[in-house]
């Protein structure tokens, strides 16, 4: 993301979520096109258990994720902040964002890297590291450290070689621009003073200005490559070359060779200008490696917002080096990444639910915990294996509901259409079969109605004992076809907009205690269960003090009435949670039949939780995470 300290003339002040308009077709194509996303500078992308992940640079106080099933997807897929900050040192424009799966302290968690600096200027820009609650991509994230202090210093990475972890950067040394390196105790603490590690020399490194930055690993075969970005972005000769580590000490210059000539650069036949600023992924089955980078459409459009994300495969040479080829025009068609349409099974992240029927009051589950491709939907206790399902957006407009403990995605057997149809699971296929769509049916109740044929989730001739089956048919109003989504708890509650999760102020336990926004702690505090009132409607009790609830104050009806804690009676201590096409969900007051939601979109620690009528925007919409 490079840019001189003085280049200021580029937006500031914090993005607006834009909601997806009605989604194109994703899932199950076999051919995507670029671009991914049309605003979308400094792309990291990762595939991981079964979704992609997405991250660009936001130029806001908001960084934001997005994530989908397939590739093409991705530009559909509704961005929801993982991390907002009003900390005055890093507060604002936010760059270049990466998320690595490291072994921590803490065990597996996602390291999210970015830019940050102050408001006004890009002056102060410099690195920011969060640590993942648990093993999912999309957090919720705590704040770890700033691990080159706050002079300027971007465009964080890891390298790991050799059981070592090393922090790549890229700061100033005079006018050039160059790339450095230093060794960590951790993910987010440097050990030993920053070293060179490549400066701009050669004449296709400093057009515009001297810069190499970006730097990005690329590992194969016992090979350590890096590739990074070289002269100005402002310019249309932006691109990319490569250091390979032919020594054993990374922190020694003479460790590294730097390729005489770019490996990757503008093609004005294709229309492709200022390729830079990559990252790399494998395809879903692990056979292709792939490259996302941003492009621009015309030689003069610069350093800003024009900048899309692409992605395409590329290849090796015999001698074990990258073959990047030529960035390949816009709208061309490219195959999907292999794999990606072929048997998937694996432990999709994100919270979990019980499918409770409401005539038999047991939960959907798998015949006999059964973990096979087509073993059968059917009723059990709720307390029996395989009854939890990940809710999973496919970023267009529908869900895969996958269980919990097999991995496998809830199917209509054969695709079949008919009344009676057996539902079981599968493997993802990626097919409307296997699409699902909560469609609401009274307070706090949902059909689950199949996106190929129309058709309802239905308990066989109503049916209560354990082991009946579970089937399709068409719709018949009765409770025998409807279902609450029960959370399994504890999970984190985070607001769409500002990444932040409901809190109680400072762990009091007195009835009326503010409940607020707050980033994520890691403490009992911010943690909620879901306990089922009977009636379609949940009551919230925070796990440190499991014998209140999350309430409206005063059980006032009226817009902007806050949330405390106190005692669970009443229905203004009651909730229901609805999902939305765009994989977010809301959650309603029972007495007021209002959303719960952050006060003005606020990014602030401590942000008033309040109710308000539904306004459709982001500061009311929520997502449950397990952690």
């Amino acid at each position: 993301m490079a840019h001189s300290r003085a280049f200021t003339a580029l937006l500031l002040g914090l993005a607006v979520l834009v909601l997806p308009a009605t989604p194109a077709r994703a899932v199950g194509e076999t051919t995507f096109r670029n671009p991914l996303l049309g605003d979308g500078a400094d792309p990291w992308l990762q595939y991981y258990n079964g979704n992609y992940y997405l991250a660009t640079t936001t130029w806001s106080s908001q960084m934001m994720m997005r994530k989908s099933p397939t590739l093409a997807g991705l530009s559909t897929a509704t961005p929801v902040v993982i991390w907002s900050d009003t900390t005055a040192s890093r507060c604002c424009n936010f760059w270049a964002p990466e998320f690595h799966r490291l072994n921590g302290p803490n065990g597996y968690r996602w390291y999210f890297m970015f830019t940050a600096g102050t408001g006004g200027n890009f002056d102060n820009q410099h690195l920011v590291v969060l640590e993942s609650a648990g093993d999912d991509p999309m957090g919720p994230y705590a704040f770890k450290s700033e691990p080159q202090g706050t002079g300027w210093n971007i465009d964080g990475s890891y390298l790991q070689v050799n059981g070592s972890l090393y922090l790549l950067s890229s700061a100033f040394e005079g006018s050039n621009q160059n790339m450095w390196i230093a060794k960590m105790s951790n993910p987010w603490t440097t050990s030993g003073t920053k070293v060179l590690l490549s400066n701009p020399t050669y004449s296709w490194e400093t057009q515009g200005a001297p810069v190499n930055e970006g730097p990005v690993v690329l590992q194969r075969g016992g090979k350590t490559f890096l590739i990074y970005s070289a002269s100005f972005c402002g310019t249309p000769d932006y691109k990319l070359g490569m250091l390979t580590l032919t020594g054993s000490d990374p922190l020694s210059l003479s460790s590294w060779k730097k390729s005489a000539n770019p490996v990757f650069q503008r093609s004005d036949a294709n229309g492709v200008y200022g390729p830079g600023h990559n990252g790399f992924f494998t395809s879903p089955d692990g056979t292709q490696s792939w490259i996302v980078y941003h492009a621009n459409s015309a030689a003069n459009q610069g350093c800003s917002r024009t900048r899309s994300t692409r992605a395409q495969a590329f290849t090796w040479n015999s001698d074990g080096t990258p073959s990047f080829g030529t960035p390949v025009p816009l709208g061309t068609s490219l195959a999907v990444p292999s794999g990606e349409r072929s048997p998937i099974t694996t432990a999709v992240r994100g919270a979990a639910y019980k499918l409770v029927s409401r005539s038999a009051n047991k939960c959907m589950g798998v015949s006999g915990g059964a973990s096979g491709d087509g073993a059968s939907a059917v009723l059990a206790s709720c307390s029996s294996a395989a009854t939890g399902w990940v809710l999973d957006p496919t970023a267009d407009g529908y869900y895969r509901l996958v269980n919990s403990s097999t991995g496998k995605s809830l199917d209509a057997v054969n695709c079949g259409t008919a009344d009676g149809t057996r539902v079981g699971q599968w493997s993802w296929l990626g097919n409307a079969c296997q699409q699902w769509m909560p469609v609401a049916t009274s307070e706090g109740w949902f059909r689950l109605q199949n996106r190929n044929s129309g058709k309802v989730l239905d308990v066989a001739n109503c049916a209560s004992a354990d082991g009946s089956a579970v089937n399709l048919w068409s719709g018949l109003g009765n409770t025998c076809q409807e279902w609450q989504l029960q959370p399994v708890g504890p999970v984190a509650i985070v607001n769409v907009s500002s990444g932040k999760v409901l809190d109680v102020a400072n762990c009091g336990t007195a009835d009326g205690t503010r409940v607020n926004q707050w980033s994520w702690l890691g403490n009992n505090c911010q943690r909620w269960n879901f306990t089922p009132t009977g009636d379609g409607y949940f009551q919230l009790s925070p796990v440190s003090n499991a014998g209140s609830c999350l309430l409206i104050e005063g059980a006032s009806t009226a817009n902007s009435a806050r949330t405390v804690t106190g005692s669970c009676s009443g229905t203004h201590s009651q909730w229901r949670i609805e999902p939305l096409a765009d994989g977010t969900a809301r959650l309603i007051a029972r007495h007021s039949g209002k959303a719960l939601e952050v006060s003005g979109c606020s990014l602030a620690e401590g942000g008033t939780v309040q109710q308000y009528s539904w306004l459709d925007n982001t500061c009311q919409r929520f997502h449950l995470r397990p952690y």
